[in-house]
C-alpha cells in the first residue's frame, strides 16, 4: 500500500452536473468550456464533468455515428481535435485541469468510454478507459485495461467512470496507489438515486479519500439522468451536492488537514490485512 505524504495545501475542485446534446461534440465542448469557466471563477483548479459528456450519453447516437462522436487518440494518448479548442482554451486560460467523459478510438482500433484529461497547458489526453462496462455499453465499447492516477500539484487522484465506482476493489486500487481522492465522471439514470448517493460516499469512507462525483442531468426518457453531483469528504459526508434536476457546478475545497485527521482516526487502509481471506474457514450448520 503506497502511503504518499499528505498534500501541503488545500485544492479547490468542482463536480459538474449538466446535460449535453446527442452527437454534437463541438457544441458540447463549448458547453464544457463555459462550465469550466464558471468553476474557475469560483476558484476551482480541478473540474470534473459527466461520463460521455462530449458526445452525450445516448447509445442510439453513439451506435449510429461512431465517426462523429469519437475522438481519436494518438499513440502517446494525446487527442488533437479542433472541436476541443474551446475547452482547451478554457483549461489553459483558467490554469485548470479538466476531466470530461468522451468516446475514444485508440490506434489499435479499440473504442472506449474514457476520461479525457485536459491539462492546464490545454493538452488533451485520453487518460483512463472505463474498466467496468454497464449493460448495453458492452455492445459499443471495449473495457479499459488498467487503472490510472492523475497528479495535480502534490495531490493524487484515482480515475473511475460511473459503474467502476460500484466495485469496492476499484476505489481500493486507487487508494493502494496512494490516491488522496477519486474522480468519477458518471451517468446515472433517473430512478437510481439511492445507489447514486450510496456508492460514492461508500468509496470515500472505504478508503478515507475525497470523492468528486460528476453526473449527467435531465434529458429525455429513457436517457434521462438524475444529477446529484457531489464532493464527498474522506468520511463520505457531502461537502457539496446538487439537486436531482438542473445544471449546476458544485465547488468544494479539499483540505489536507481533514484527510490526515481522518486517516489517523480511521486507519482502515493501514490496518487492512495483506490477505483478508487467509483465515477464512467453512462451518457446517
Amino acid at each position: 500500500m503506497t502511503s504518499p505524504a499528505t498534500p501541503a495545501a488545500p485544492l479547490t475542485v468542482a463536480a459538474v452536473q449538466a446535460d449535453s446534446v446527442p452527437g454534437d461534440l463541438a457544441g458540447n465542448a463549448v458547453a464544457a468550456a463555459r462550465l469550466t469557466g464558471r468553476a474557475v471563477s469560483e476558484g476551482a483548479r480541478v473540474v470534473v464533468l459527466p461520463e460521455l459528456f462530449l458526445p452525450a450519453y445516448h447509445p442510439p447516437t453513439l451506435a449510429a455515428d461512431p465517426a462523429g462522436t469519437d475522438l481519436v487518440a494518438a499513440g502517446d494518448g494525446t487527442v488533437d481535435d479542433a472541436r476541443l479548442d474551446p475547452l482547451r482554451a478554457a483549461a489553459r486560460d483558467g490554469a485548470a485541469v479538466v476531466v470530461v467523459g468522451a468516446a475514444v478510438r485508440h490506434p489499435d482500433g479499440r473504442r472506449t468510454i474514457s476520461a479525457l484529461v485536459v491539462d492546464c497547458g490545454g493538452v488533451a489526453h485520453a487518460a483512463y478507459d472505463k474498466q467496468q462496462l454497464w449493460g448495453d455499453e458492452r455492445a459499443l465499447f471495449q473495457p479499459g485495461r488498467r487503472g490510472a492516477t492523475l497528479l495535480v500539484e502534490d495531490w493524487r487522484f484515482g480515475l473511475g467512470i460511473c459503474y467502476d465506482g460500484c466495485f469496492p476493489e476499484h476505489g481500493r486500487a486507487a487508494a493502494a496507489d496512494g490516491a488522496h481522492g477519486y474522480l468519477c465522471p458518471s451517468g446515472y439514470l433517473a430512478g437510481s438515486t439511492h445507489r447514486r448517493d450510496l456508492y460514492y460516499a461508500a468509496r470515500a469512507l472505504d478508503n478515507t479519500m475525497f470523492v468528486v462525483f460528476a453526473n449527467a442531468v435531465d434529458g429525455v426518457d429513457p436517457w434521462r439522468f438524475n444529477g446529484g453531483a457531489a464532493v464527498y469528504d474522506p468520511q463520505g459526508r457531502p461537502l457539496a451536492r446538487g439537486a436531482d434536476t438542473g445544471e449546476d457546478v458544485l465547488v468544494a475545497v479539499l483540505d489536507p488537514a481533514v484527510l490526515a485527521d481522518t486517516r489517523a482516526a480511521h486507519s482502515m487502509l493501514a490496518d487492512r490485512p495483506a490477505d483478508p481471506g487467509a483465515a477464512r474457514a467453512a462451518l457446517r450448520g
